[in-house]
């Protein structure tokens, strides 16, 4: 609004430091006076907007800034969500370590106090109800603990919380 009184009071200005007998229309000589000064501002902002692009270096900004995670923990909350939908504790627990992390069957077997065996076919049976289309669980679990247990399992190779979720959603016996 500002910006607009200015160009128009600028407008204004000029006519009355102009030769009045050299003006045919004052209404059209006024009209076309502000229309050139919006349009010269207009111009103006543009020039300014590039410089400060420019100035800016946006490749180098970007390059600094980290989005990718945005984007990975959606999608793994999205999967835990699935995982938790179709599978059981247990189930969820061993598919999860095995297929995620590449656990040999021995490791599971310590860890869920479960024979090889055992394991081997609660992988097998939780890959087959994951290619089903039904929901089997109702869940609800704080996907912020489980993203962040995952993150610091994949960075830092630091089982532990992790474990302590999995193990504490299955109860396996000890």
């Amino acid at each position: 609004m500002h910006d607009a009184e200015d160009m128009v009071q600028d407008a204004f200005l000029k006519y009355l430091s102009v030769d009045h007998q050299k003006i045919e229309n004052t209404k059209a000589y006024l009209i076309r006076s502000v229309t050139n000064n919006c349009l010269n501002h207009l111009n103006s902002l543009k020039e300014k907007k590039k410089d400060y692009l420019d100035s800016v270096k946006l490749p180098e900004l970007f390059e600094k800034l980290d989005f990718s995670h945005l984007d990975l923990k959606h999608e793994l909350d999205a999967a835990l969500g699935v995982l938790h939908k179709k599978l059981g504790p247990l189930e969820r627990g061993l598919f999860l370590l095995r297929e995620g992390f590449d656990f040999e069957y021995d490791e599971l077997q310590q860890i869920f106090n479960k024979k090889k065996d055992h394991c081997r076919q609660m992988v097998c049976r939780a890959k087959e109800k994951l290619n089903k289309e039904t929901e089997r669980f109702t869940y609800s679990f704080d996907s912020e603990k489980y993203f962040e247990a995952l993150r610091k399992a994949c960075a830092e190779g630091s089982f532990e919380e992790l474990l302590t979720h999995i193990v504490g959603d299955s109860q396996p016996e000890k």
